[in-house]
């Protein structure tokens, strides 16, 4: 191998630089071992040191050069560890990530909120020596990944980018690795997401290593996995044309029924599809990590004004609601169910597109039961914010570096929120509503999480009589509340 004209050894494969500068120390000292040789000079003899081996002068420079090439290496390592202390369970699995790079081209780092995937992936990045990383994520989460890039200071060059604007960077470089933060959120089936596709147009045009990165995999359905590795060219399903002939074997295939059709239900995947994963994925809980934090949840229940009763009532009867210049239309049950849920929580939004905030009373509430606390609040819907930030006014912020450094509450949506963001600050986290999803649930509870702290407290804020205690029972069995859930609850209204 030659490096800016210096001949030097070719790496093993994941070998450290520290593991490659002693091995090199060894061969030098093999190269300059000596021998003491008598020799004549005039009449008397002299002892000289001479080489012990024969080495042509060629091999004997590239063991010189090599071994300062990988000593400088390994000082520049020691330098970001200085900067970067990793916890000792980070520093095996980085090991163990490049080996499963080595062996597959692929690893799936399947570790829980708060352990530390992402810098353990920038690690595994540097221990594999990548020269062009790309990490694709969210767009909330890019400043705490270029943060953690920038106090690190790794030897490669990374570009951290949201999923929405893969395609300006696709051709920019020649990828050489490409990490994938919440993996999960590619596992849309039976067909592909455009995000899917995205990446996996960029592993064809690159031929690039991969990482993955998610606290739960397969939050929903174990068929999820397919669609996050279908574009790696050696994932464990590769044989498999698409999707569909990956559920001949691995999915139990239903039929269910939707508004009087039957259509096909691919969600009970097999769990042989996790054990085919198992040589590419390491897994790391939060218990293993040392956290002993319990989290705690209790609902707390608001009465909302009569006009919002009232104004639900009329919706449920009629299915309409006529206004002066808006019309809150609910023609179908998915409607119907969007339309009440927002209502329960004091928003709606009208067919015509705008919204309105009919309600603050969750707002005021919350403000009232917290008064001094510092608390991140999560809602479902955009005009939710804007009830919230009237009640609160200037004291409520949705920038986490305006929260962290300040002691202004936060308020995120929860499906941006869930994800790469830590409220670690927040004395107390408050649902001002709930999502439909099961991920939701469970990722977002957790933004609290950190090492130091034993005790997390989530509190739900429900209206009396609402559909948020129905969402919350399916949620909460890792289920996403659908229209058959709906259903349900309307007929138990109205017995």
């Amino acid at each position: 191998m030659q490096e800016t004209g210096v001949l030097i050894m070719q790496r093993t494969p994941c070998y450290s630089n520290e593991m490659m500068m002693r091995e090199c120390e060894l061969l030098l000292r093999t190269v300059e071992k000596t021998k003491d040789v008598k020799v004549r000079k005039g009449k008397l003899f002299v002892v000289e040191k001479i080489p012990k081996f024969k080495f042509d002068p060629v091999t004997s420079e590239r063991i010189r050069n090599s071994y300062e090439h990988y000593k400088k290496l390994h000082q520049e390592d020691m330098e970001r560890k200085s900067r970067v202390e990793f916890r000792d369970y980070q520093e095996r699995i980085i090991l163990q990530g490049a080996k499963k790079i080595h062996d597959h081209g692929f690893v799936y780092l399947a570790m829980e909120v708060r352990t530390g995937k992402t810098l353990t992936s920038l690690g595994i990045a540097e221990q594999i020596h990548a020269e062009r990383v790309l990490f694709i994520t969210k767009k909330k989460a890019i400043k705490s990944i270029t943060d953690d890039y920038n106090k690190y200071k790794p030897s490669y060059y990374m570009c951290v980018i949201n999923y929405e604007s893969l395609h300006t960077v696709m051709d920019e470089w020649k990828w050489d690795l490409i990490i994938c933060d919440e993996a999960h959120s590619m596992g849309a089936f039976p067909k592909a997401s455009q995000r899917a596709k995205l990446v996996r147009q960029v592993i064809q045009k690159h031929k690039p290593n991969v990482i993955l990165l998610s606290g739960t995999p397969t939050p929903e359905s174990y068929s999820q996995m397919y669609h996050q590795v279908y574009g790696i060219p050696r994932n464990p399903f590769s044989k498999y044309e698409n999707f569909y002939r990956f559920c001949d074997e691995l999915v139990s295939v239903k039929q269910k029924k939707i508004g009087g059709l039957y259509i096909k239900d691919y969600s009970d995947g097999k769990k042989v599809i996790l054990e085919k994963m198992e040589p590419h994925t390491i897994v790391y809980t939060q218990a293993a990590a040392g956290f002993l934090s319990v989290i705690s949840e209790e609902i707390l229940e608001v009465p909302m004004k009569d006009s919002t009763y009232k104004l639900i009532s009329k919706l449920k009867k009629d299915l309409v609601v006529q206004g002066k210049e808006e019309i809150i239309l609910a023609d179908t049950s998915v409607k119907l169910m969007t339309k009440m849920h927002q209502l329960y929580s004091g928003t709606i939004k009208f067919e015509s597109g705008n919204s309105m905030i009919v309600d603050t009373t969750k707002a005021e509430f919350i403000k009232e039961q917290f008064h001094g606390c510092k608390i991140g609040i999560f809602y479902k819907f955009k005009e939710e914010y804007n009830a919230l930030k009237q009640v609160f006014g200037d004291m409520l912020t949705s920038d986490i570096s305006v929260f962290d450094d300040t002691d202004k509450n936060i308020a995120l949506q929860i499906v941006s929120g869930r994800e790469g963001t830590s409220l670690k600050h927040a004395e107390f986290l408050v649902y001002y509503n709930i999502d439909f999803s099961a991920t939701s649930y469970w990722q977002s509870r957790d933004r609290m999480t950190t090492k130091e702290r034993t005790e997390n407290s989530v509190y739900w804020i429900f209206s009396k009589g609402g559909i948020e205690y129905d969402i919350y029972d399916a949620v909460t069995k890792k289920k996403d509340f659908t229209v058959s859930h709906f259903k349900k609850f309307i007929k138990e209204q109205i017995q």
